[in-house]
């Protein structure tokens, strides 16, 4: 099955954020809330041999929240083939993303890959989070490939790949996950930096920190479950760094 979707948000004469463009087709359904827009699963998967596109682009000074209805389950297809999904995300100047999905979970015998790319004009903000669990329960889990890029301003700022699988020992080593479940990431770009009393620095167990040569921090993490994973990807303090789910003074998307 191959599918696209895709989004355009941009700034009302009032102020408000508008969706011009809303566009979907099974299994990508996109559905607009008060306070979000949500992407619904309209059929099962992805399955094996699934290629799937979603491209989001908020404009000047607009800003939009994007999360999904539920987890993405990967599962294998009949000829094993590897499943698709590729996220291309455009933010403009003094624009605002937080993309926000559920964790996807490779179901035994799944191979599915998470392709994702963000560019961002300078003075454009983002949050976006990435979320891996191997297996549903009782279960050890297939393969996922996520690769994250990003440039701000024409310039790389960050290149991340995770390649994990729930029967490979290398993936459950001390060197990738150590016997851990669940792993993800949380990026935040800041339009005005992150001053040196902002900064997040140091690792704790479980959870690593990467300022980033830009405005930016990037957060690691493992656990053994969703639930833990997801406290431990909890953004770092400072006002540079609006909570997630926090966008004062802008209406998100209606209209």
């Amino acid at each position: 099955m191959r599918a696209s979707a895709a989004l355009v948000a941009e700034l009302g004469a009032d102020g408000s954020t508008r969706l011009p463009v809303q566009r979907s087709q099974a299994p990508l359904i996109l559905r607009r809330t008060p306070e979000a827009v949500y992407l619904v699963g309209g059929a099962a998967g992805p399955l094996g041999g699934d290629v799937l596109e979603l491209q989001i682009e908020v404009r000047e000074g607009a800003t939009v929240r994007l999360r999904t209805a539920a987890a993405a389950v990967a599962l294998p297809g009949r000829d094993g083939r590897e499943s698709v999904l590729s996220v291309t995300l455009t933010v403009a100047a003094g624009a605002r993303l937080e993309y926000l999905p559920e964790p996807t979970v490779a179901a035994a015998g799944a191979q599915h890959r998470t392709d994702i790319r963000a560019d961002l004009a300078a003075g454009a903000a983002l949050v976006l989070r990435d979320e891996v669990v191997l297996g549903r329960y009782g279960e050890p889990g297939g393969s996922c490939r996520t690769r994250l890029r990003v440039d701000l301003a024409g310039a790389p700022l960050l290149r991340h790949d995770l390649d994990v699988s729930g029967t490979d020992e290398v993936s459950l080593g001390p060197a990738v996950l150590a016997r851990c479940r669940t792993a993800g990431s949380m990026l935040w770009v800041a339009p005005d930096g992150l001053t040196a009393g902002q900064m997040p620095s140091g690792c704790t167990a479980g959870v690593a920190v990467m300022p980033l040569a830009g405005p930016a921090v990037l957060v690691t993490a493992l656990a053994e479950d969703a639930r833990t994973l997801r406290q431990r990807l909890r953004p770092p303090d400072g006002p540079g760094l609006p909570a997630v789910g926090s966008i004062p003074g802008r209406p998100v998307p209606v209209g």
